[in-house]
């Protein structure tokens, strides 16, 4: 029979971190349940929809927890319902006592809640990823490469292996992430501090979109572990475990050209805001496209909607080298493009009015790229 106290906002903190990868519409209805383990050094929270599974351990040597454990034990609460319940509690100090019949009595300054608990044993177990030699990397730097792909993967369930993003690691230290949903590519290479052993990869990019609000930015590094079908990254306190993708990733290597045309380089905060200002209006317009023109190295962006208005605007370029071109592009890729852009400077090149254009940081050294595939209009 389960019996502890513990601070109420060290406890929050961990469920609420749990519940991210608990679904409440999930078609395994046990699934919607968290999972406290207590033993003698700590508290094991497990929260799982099938694709991702999260294990946060609350350790009884963390002052900060005030975590006092009379007697171990394991049960299952209503993930969303027993995170409400808590969160309501009036004093800094929660007392959890587990009574006959899998019943859970919460204890908090005046306030006494019980709630109705079920057996651990129906909980799946999560599947064992081997955790040796790990593959080490600093968070800061996942995150950021995450946030610079992860947003280019399709959101169709058409072409399953398109909604996961690529990273393969190629002599033990270099790395290379790709996303792309056929429109539109994003691509970062990067070379690591520490090596590591090859692999070839797809994660699924919900899920890497997960790890970026879990893994906090006070954690500074995650092991990352492999199994055939599965990817742990592991903290000190949280294991967060997805699944892989099934299936070859396209080859987008041959995709990126190499030889251009014309080419501006534009300040990027200046060119967002134009392409938002020019989104407002290709919103209501049939194809949603604006228009890009380059002629005796000035820069327009323009959008006609008969319904609406028109956009004639002309873009503050930094430098326009090439021939002239005009070429039609949804304005939102291009805007989510820049976002994901941490340099100052953006290069923009071109091949022509049908054949996708590169987006770059106009600095050195950075190995990132992008593709935009234009839209043909008449």
């Amino acid at each position: 029979m389960i019996q502890f106290s513990i601070n109420k906002n060290v406890f929050l903190q961990a469920l609420n971190t749990t519940k991210r990868a608990i679904s409440t519409k999930n078609a395994i209805p046990i699934l919607s349940t968290v999972k406290i383990t207590v033993t003698s050094d700590g508290i094991t929270l497990t929260g799982s929809n099938g694709q991702i599974s999260i294990e946060h351990f609350i350790s009884i040597q963390d002052e900060n927890a005030g975590l006092l454990i009379s007697s171990p034990g394991a049960i299952l609460l209503e993930a969303g319902f027993f995170i409400n319940i808590v969160s309501s509690l009036p004093d800094v100090v929660v007392d959890f006592n587990e009574i006959e019949q899998k019943q859970v009595v919460l204890t908090s300054g005046k306030s006494e809640i019980t709630l109705k608990g079920k057996d651990a044993e129906q909980y799946p177990r999560l599947q064992e990823v081997p955790t040796s030699k790990p593959l080490v990397l600093e968070t800061k730097v996942l995150k950021q490469t995450i946030n610079e792909t992860a947003f280019a993967a399709s959101l169709q369930e058409s072409r399953p292996i398109l909604t996961g993003v690529h990273f393969v690691l190629t002599d033990n230290k270099n790395l290379k992430t790709v996303a792309t949903d056929s429109h539109r590519m994003s691509q970062r290479k990067l070379v690591l501090e520490k090596a590591g052993d090859d692999f070839n990869v797809v994660i699924p990019s919900r899920s890497l979109r997960e790890f970026t609000v879990v893994f906090t930015d006070d954690i500074e590094t995650v092991e990352v572990f492999f199994s055939n079908n599965q990817i742990l990254f592991r903290s000190e306190h949280i294991s967060f475990y997805t699944r892989l993708l099934e299936g070859t990733y396209p080859d987008t290597d041959r995709l990126i050209p190499t030889e251009f045309k014309t080419v501006a380089v534009f300040d990027t905060a200046n060119l967002r805001h134009s392409m938002e200002r020019a989104r407002l209006l290709s919103n209501a317009t049939q194809n949603g496209t604006v228009k890009l023109e380059i002629a005796n190295n000035i820069v327009t962006a323009h959008v006609n909607s008969p319904e609406v208005g028109r956009v004639n605007e002309e873009l503050d370029t930094l430098e326009v080298t090439g021939e002239d071109l005009v070429i039609s592009f949804n304005p939102t890729y291009l805007i989510e493009a820049l976002k994901a852009t941490n340099s100052e400077q953006v290069k923009i090149s071109f091949i022509s009015s049908v054949r996708p254009f590169t987006v770059v940081p106009n600095s050195e050294g950075d190995d990132l790229i992008q593709l935009v595939t234009p839209v043909r209009t008449n």
